[in-house]
């Protein structure tokens, strides 16, 4: 199994990533959530022009199989995961894993103590594997569709929870 390899998100990327966010919630997310809950959640990409622009406003890598995106992460300010989706036809083949190595690496490397993400139901296990820990459980509302999910937390530097500016 190749490696998917990553880039920094490029502006003519946004309607695959929007594809991608699309068939992820749709399929990825069937277990987790109803069928209305994955439409009002997946309709955040009906306006590429805004979708683009929140992933452009943040560092966003793209990853790639064979130079075709695949899956894309996007890190808002210094340490929360905004986003991360991989196309299910890439789906437990590392893509996720890639990303999230590197955003936490990009993130140790500024010196971040720790990474926060409001993992999805259907992403907490990957993020529990990977060292985060369940900090709050929560609900958002998307239209007229409650979705839960769970505020997680990575320590990156040690001793970052020792000191009380850097708790939330």
């Amino acid at each position: 199994m190749p490696k998917p390899g990553l880039r920094p998100m490029l502006p003519d990327d946004v309607a695959i990533l929007a594809a991608i966010f699309v068939a992820s919630i749709e399929e990825l997310a069937e277990e987790d959530y109803s069928q209305a809950q994955r439409e009002a959640w997946a309709a955040a990409a009906d306006d590429e022009e805004s979708f683009g622009a929140r992933l452009s406003g943040q560092l966003t890598l793209v990853a790639t199989l064979q130079n075709s995106p695949v899956g894309f992460a996007s890190l808002k300010g210094a340490d929360h995961i905004d986003m991360l989706f991989v196309h299910p036809a890439a789906a437990r083949q590392g893509v996720a894993t890639s990303l999230c190595d590197a955003l936490e690496k990009l993130a140790t490397a500024r010196g971040t103590p720790k990474l926060t993400v409001d993992a999805s139901d259907t992403a907490h296990d990957l993020f529990k594997r990977r060292g985060y820990t369940d900090r709050q459980r929560s609900t958002i509302t998307i239209g007229d569709e409650w979705l839960a999910n769970t505020r997680m937390e990575k320590v990156l530097i040690a001793g970052a929870n020792d000191n009380p500016d850097t708790r939330q």
